[in-house]
């Protein structure tokens, strides 16, 4: 995953799921989004929007945002992985840049 962005509307973000164990890329997985919030620069409360859109390549997700500032924002995923049972929740921090 890049962890710049360019800041604005139509902001793409493109995540891949790797296994820890393994090192391979994850297809299949289901994703719940929880959140993208400015929470790296103490501003929790100030969202984007954040809207699935079809992957292209297995084990990889793309996501289109809108964001409003420049700065760090968090990307809060949980992951459903096939064949496991519990899903794994993971932190990103983006740098949205001009």
């Amino acid at each position: 995953m890049d962890r710049e962005v360019k800041h604005g509307s139509g902001t793409t973000i493109l995540v891949r799921l790797v296994d820890e164990r393994t090192g391979k890329v994850v297809p299949d997985a289901t994703l719940f989004i929880s959140r993208l919030d400015m929470s790296p620069h103490g501003m929790g409360a100030m969202e984007a929007p954040l809207e699935p859109l079809p992957d292209t390549l297995p084990g990889y997700y793309r996501f289109e945002t809108d964001l409003s500032m420049v700065g760090g924002w968090a990307l809060t995923l949980a992951a459903k992985l096939p064949g496991e049972t519990d899903p794994i929740h993971r932190r990103l921090v983006l740098q949205a840049i001009q």
